[in-house]
């Protein structure tokens, strides 16, 4: 049975370049399940579009640490914990990409929403990492929330 669902949020931050919003590692005995994946923004009333990317890293970038969220207090804090190397957001240098599971360009006055079917939804292993990106900087900073959310299994 699946435990959570943990949810960990970028908000509200100036992104100025391209850069990984936020990257999950699995726990070294859990596998989770991406369900979800949010991107807007509050700081422009211009319409422009914005690229956005959910992949495989074979190497972590370097994050600020973010504790996950438990959105179902019968469940235990997540196995994807927290770490600068692991589960966090707003990655100061880029770990290493290989395999693009979503990308999507998106108006940025309308926000992106990801919310896969069943079978479309993204697994990542025991160990593995994910991220969600913005492989091209935004035409101006640009003030952004940004959340994923996913199942850990046992």
């Amino acid at each position: 049975m699946a435990h959570g669902p943990y949810v960990v949020s970028l908000i509200n931050t100036a992104v100025t370049g391209a850069i990984t919003l936020v990257q999950i590692k699995a726990g070294s005995g859990n596998p989770l399940q991406i369900i979800e994946v949010r991107a807007s923004q509050s700081s422009s009333t211009t319409s422009a579009m914005q690229r956005i990317e959910i992949g495989k890293e074979t190497s972590a970038g370097t994050v600020t640490s973010f504790t996950p969220v438990l959105e179902n207090p019968g469940d235990g804090a997540a196995n994807a914990a927290g770490s600068t190397s692991g589960t966090g957001v707003n990655c100061s240098s880029e770990g290493t990409y290989t395999d693009i599971y979503v990308a999507w360009d998106f108006n940025v006055l309308t926000g992106f929403l990801w919310q896969p079917a069943l079978e479309d939804r993204i697994w990542v292993p025991v160990s593995g990492i994910l991220g969600v990106r913005f492989p091209t900087a935004p035409g101006s900073s640009t003030t952004y929330d940004v959340q994923v959310k996913f199942l850990e299994y046992p």
